[in-house]
């Protein structure tokens, strides 16, 4: 399992499904009839705590917190060089 202390950048690979994806989409597939797209964006999230149960508290660029399990396999730490090329995508909006 990952190790994560609070103030870890991650990003998050987000599935989603809509009827038009956003610009920032990747790994875009129609759904099997046709009428939705599946697809990923990634979200540029940090570590604020760290639960016994091997839950992570995450929060966004607004301030909103999430819940993710340690173990989930969307969850990627940054590395230097995505923290350099994305370090914008990680400063918080007042």
């Amino acid at each position: 399992m990952k190790q994560f202390k609070v103030g870890d950048k991650i990003i998050y690979h987000k599935p989603k499904s809509s009827l038009r994806p956003s610009p920032k989409a990747r790994q875009v597939c129609p759904m099997e009839h046709g009428e939705d797209y599946h697809y990923i964006v990634d979200k540029f999230w940090e570590v604020a705590q760290v639960h016994e149960d091997g839950a992570l508290e995450v929060v966004t660029r607004t301030g909103k917190k999430n819940r993710l399990q340690a173990n989930d396999p969307n969850i990627r730490k940054i590395n230097p060089i995505q923290r350099l090329l994305y370090r914008k995508r990680f400063l918080r909006l007042n």
